[in-house]
């Protein structure tokens, strides 16, 4: 069995070193193409320059969060150390800085990527749809490939230097923490922007999306790429990191010594890596085609590949069973209905956009009723698919043995990210040709550029909308496997103090139930702080422009350029003052509902996390997404076009939608992997303090 493991290690790295390669010649691809315009160069300057600002003092106070986390779990977790092992604890706080380096890393290179993507894309746009999507799809796979080329490599180093999956864990927290600041920090910055650029230019001034003479239209394009290039590469990043690690911690338990089946865990992450790089290597546009189409194909291609390959070692190799492929399979292909109903809520194509559109022609209220209406009615399908998939994958694996059932469901979130690298290279196009729209429109490249631009630009939010879908289903299989972890963990403190195990979570029980009402409103607030953040940080924005517009003679005309880069600062330091109190809430909370009620209350809150959460995300994350593409259906034609009443009426909707979808949505699901993550260190603390 341990030879297997070795082999599987050796073919982790060299899926790594393969996944690294490919991204370096997407790379250097993308790298020759060229900058013509010296308008569209200059402006994608100060993009990248404006997010390598904000992100050099957001990771400045991230690494320092990071070194004050990690002596508290050097000094506390799993055991206090004068009563624990020094070295356990010191291992944990190492993996714990490594899972937030390795995730600092991946978006640091994508928005590095990103932002030398974006003009190129304008540029080729003149050429037509098919180089400029090549242009922007190959540039966010080499995101797509280094956030699952870096999860896997750090959870391999971990296994072969330590022994010990569940350390695997904190290097899971690690990944997790970044994620829950970097998006929300990055999502108060894109909204601040999006919302106050919208507002003083569409409604008030009339002006086009990406009209060079607004001072917040700059700070909006660095948005993209911090909000949606960084701060959703590490949301995918600590969701793959953070199945991987609760199939480990379980597989490790499992009666078998969970030898075989850390090596199944590990063979299909590599597996899914080896096909992440097939599909991304398929994709293909016609002359005339349709991006949003092309996107999805490659999407089902890769789907189709892992399924393959992991039939093929499942039949191959000893020791992995085939229910274990079918939990897996299961939860793969309930990722993929997801991604395809939240398309149909979000698609201006489909007709659920189009009501809303048509609604917006009798006035912003009717736009936000029925954008609020579909939102909530989104969940359902995504909430189902989760429940039947966890259902489907207990169901198989329970007949193996004792403890199969929860490894199912950890295999089942497992199959459902198998695919996360060709999930972030879409999300990761998004962004890029966001950008090279408008940058299009300020380089004076023609109508027809930015025709073909923002039709890209229109498949962009439709598969961001998707990838967040995606995202949020993964992380509701991921915690559930996470609450299984959680019991794992509790019950080794247990047996080792001789008291008695627990087998599951009464909710009938009034500390479990404490626990679960808890639990629940915690994303509901999580969620308030950062609109609220948002809303306080586009105020000023809004200040700014309408100071600049009032006192810079000749702004208006077009004379002279605004002071883009004071509304960058404005976003940047709201941001960074935003950021914290969210994500230490919902930490705190988790701390305190342990101390006060142990184990038991943890394990409600859990639950009442998981319901509360997962609903608020695609709740949230849809309608965002529904609101958005309503404006730009309308943008092209319909329902009046630009300027008419339906649009202005749109503009509110997709201004309240642009904090739902792109900073407090996306945001929850990494707010519930985070909670659970921190149960599961903590769990000797709870016990502890239970007992005494």
């Amino acid at each position: 069995m341990r030879e297997n493991l070795n082999l599987f290690f050796i073919l982790s790295f060299i899926s790594v070193a393969i996944a690294f390669a490919f991204a370096f010649y997407l790379y250097s691809w993308v790298k020759k193409a060229r900058v013509g315009n010296s308008r569209i160069e200059e402006v994608s300057i100060l993009i990248k320059d404006g997010a390598n600002t904000f992100m050099r003092r957001e990771y400045k106070i991230l690494f320092t969060f990071a070194f004050i986390v990690a002596a508290i779990i050097f000094f506390f977790l799993p055991h206090p150390f004068w009563i624990g092992n020094i070295k356990n604890n010191l291992m944990m706080a190492v993996s714990y800085l490594c899972g937030t380096f390795f995730s600092a890393v991946a978006g640091k290179i994508g928005v590095m990527v990103a932002t030398m993507s974006n003009g190129r894309v304008a540029e080729s746009a003149k050429e037509g749809i098919r180089p400029a999507f090549l242009l922007g799809f190959r540039g966010g796979s080499v995101m797509g490939l280094l956030v699952v080329g870096c999860s896997l490599l750090g959870i391999t180093l971990i296994l072969i230097v330590t022994g010990d999956s569940s350390i695997v864990l904190s290097f899971s927290f690690g990944a997790s923490s970044l994620a829950l600041f970097a998006k929300a920090g990055g999502g108060i910055f894109t909204k601040t922007a999006d919302v106050a650029a919208d507002l003083t230019g569409k409604v008030e001034l009339g002006i086009a999306e990406d009209d060079p003479r607004n001072p917040a239209v700059i700070a909006d394009n660095v948005g993209d790429n911090v909000g949606d290039v960084a701060g959703m590469g590490a949301d995918l990043f600590d969701s793959n990191v953070a199945a991987m690690a609760s199939a480990l911690v379980i597989a490790s338990s499992l009666a078998d010594t969970g030898l075989n089946n850390i090596s199944m865990v590990l063979c299909y992450s590599v597996l899914g890596l080896l096909s992440s790089v097939l599909g991304i290597m398929s994709a293909r546009i016609g002359k005339n085609g349709n991006p949003t189409k092309a996107l999805n194909s490659s999407t089902y291609t890769t789907t189709l590949i892992f399924l393959v390959l992991t039939a093929i070692a499942t039949y191959i190799l000893p020791g992995f069973s085939w229910r274990i492929w079918g939990s897996s399979a299961v939860g793969l292909l309930v990722g993929v209905i997801i991604g395809i109903t939240t398309d149909y809520f979000t698609d201006d194509s489909c007709p659920i956009v189009q009501k809303v559109a048509s609604a917006s022609s009798r006035g912003s209220a009717f736009t936000i009723l029925s954008g609020v209406s579909y939102g909530f009615i989104s969940a359902l399908p995504a909430m189902a698919g989760i429940a039947i998939s966890a259902l489907v994958a207990y169901k198989l694996s329970e007949p193996i043995g004792e403890g199969y059932a929860i490894f199912g469901i950890a295999m089942a979130a497992v199959g459902m990210l198998s695919i996360v690298g060709m999930i972030i290279s879409n999300d990761a196009y998004g962004p890029i040709v966001d950008n090279a729209r408008g940058l299009a429109e300020m380089g004076g490249l023609g109508e027809e550029t930015i025709k073909v631009a923002d039709e890209l630009d229109s498949a962009g939010n439709t598969v961001k909308a998707v990838t967040k879908g995606f995202s949020i289903g993964a992380a509701g299989l991921t915690v559930i496997s996470l609450l299984g972890a959680f019991l794992s963990e509790v019950n080794a403190v247990l047996e080792s103090a001789g008291l008695d195990i627990i087998t599951g979570f009464d909710i009938m029980d009034p500390v479990v139930f404490f626990g679960v009402l808890v639990g629940a409103s915690v994303p509901a607030v999580f969620s308030s702080l950062l609109i609220l953040g948002v809303d306080r940080n586009a105020e000023r924005m809004v200040d700014e422009i309408h100071r600049q517009f009032e006192t810079v003679k000749g702004l208006k005309e077009g004379q002279v350029s605004p002071d883009y880069e004071r509304c960058i600062d404005i976003a940047t330091i709201g941001a960074l003052r935003e950021l914290v109190p969210a994500g230490l809430f919902a930490i705190f909370m988790t701390l305190v509902v342990g101390f006060i009620g142990g184990a038991e209350a943890i394990g409600g809150f859990l639950l009442g996390n998981i319901v509360s959460g997962l609903l608020l995300a695609l709740f949230m994350s849809n309608s965002g997404g529904l609101w958005d593409n309503s404006k730009k259906y309308i943008e092209s034609g319909k329902e009046g076009g630009k300027g008419s009443n339906a649009h202005k009426a749109a503009v509110i909707g997709d201004t309240v939608g642009d904090p739902f979808k792109d900073t407090a949505g996306p945001s929850i699901n990494t707010q519930i992997t985070v909670v659970s993550l921190v149960s599961s260190l903590s769990a000797s603390l709870f016990v502890f303090f239970s007992i005494f």
